[in-house]
């Protein structure tokens, strides 16, 4: 991403490199490790994550920590759902003080205090080790897969079978870029042709998995796995934010029968329900991304997905 200097540290602003929005790889990738002499061994409640139910790359790990019975030993800050400004915002209201997480306003700040001399993009999900103050890691793919491996603490099903490695890793690749920063690309492009490439992107990639997943119940097989943890966050954002908010509306999730079905199985399975806040997701984007939306106006949405899970929800359409 491009950069614009707020209070001392570099923000993320959407790039463009003719008219396409960029994603920078994440600066810190350190890693947990089962092992007590490591740096950051894995070890319970020593551990933070900043996170925004609004962000997907978030949810990924939300959803991990839920089907991995980890949400004990892992302390979580939240982000409000509007950004300023300065950046993302810490709620405040849902705030918990705890042994080596300050009360600070703004996630940057996490960022100053934990590496003064950092100058990058600031972006979350953020896992901290709040015993040294160090950023372990702020790539999602990472935190996804130590939470599923390293704890010893963690129950329910493997996410990275070795079986279905390769098959897992395949589909990965295959979502990574048309789809899951597709609809990024096709939302901030900033000219016709490099949102009409990000746009045939997505939905060549939406028919390859529509024919997969008509023979398949998951990604790599019938087994839920971590790809589907990845996939699962972008689709549920599709139809009530991406269709309208980033223009890919060539056709919604919901005409894809196969897809529908995948989409509602994982929302219907244990602990993930609680893992989804449509209105919060629907305010962060329609109120935050102002250069897109300048007036704010949130649209009313479609019922049918706010139906999907409509107990846990907060709010309504």
């Amino acid at each position: 991403m491009s950069k614009m200097l707020i209070n001392g540290i570099l923000r993320d602003k959407p790039p463009q490199a003719e008219g396409r929005f960029v994603r920078l790889p994440s600066r810190f990738r350190s890693r947990i490790e089962n092992d007590a002499n490591a740096e950051f061994p894995a070890e319970p409640n020593r551990y933070h994550l900043y996170l925004s139910k609004a962000c997907p790359w978030c949810h990924g790990v939300d959803l991990v920590l839920s089907i991995k019975g980890l949400r004990d030993i892992i302390s979580i800050t939240w982000m409000d759902p509007i950004m300023s400004e300065e950046g993302w915002v810490i709620d405040q209201s849902v705030f918990n003080p705890m042994q080596g997480v300050p009360r600070d306003r703004y996630l940057y700040e996490v960022y100053q205090r934990a590496a003064p001399d950092y100058t990058g993009v600031v972006t979350v999900p953020v896992l901290l080790d709040r015993k040294t103050g160090k950023i372990v890691s702020t790539d999602s793919a990472d935190i996804m897969r130590m939470f599923g491996s390293v704890f010893s603490e963690a129950s329910g099903p493997e996410l990275y079978p070795e079986n279905l490695r390769p098959e897992i890793d395949r589909m990965a690749d295959l979502i990574q870029d048309p789809i899951r920063n597709g609809v990024y690309r096709a939302g901030f492009a900033t000219g016709q042709d490099a949102y009409c490439e990000a746009v045939i992107g997505i939905f060549n990639t939406l028919e390859v998995l529509e024919d997969l997943l008509t023979d398949r119940r998951y990604l790599a097989g019938d087994a839920l796995t971590e790809v589907d943890l990845k996939l699962f966050p972008t689709l549920l954002r599709f139809d009530p934010v991406y269709v309208t908010h980033f223009k890919t509306d060539r056709a919604r999730i919901a005409d894809y029968p196969a897809l529908s079905r995948y989409l509602a199985d994982i929302a219907a399975l244990p602990g993930m329900a609680e893992t989804i806040d449509l209105p919060h997701i629907r305010e962060h984007y329609f109120l935050s991304h102002r250069h897109i939306n300048p007036n704010g106006i949130v649209p009313i949405g479609p019922m049918s997905l706010y139906a999907l899970a409509a107990a846990p929800l907060k709010g309504g359409a």
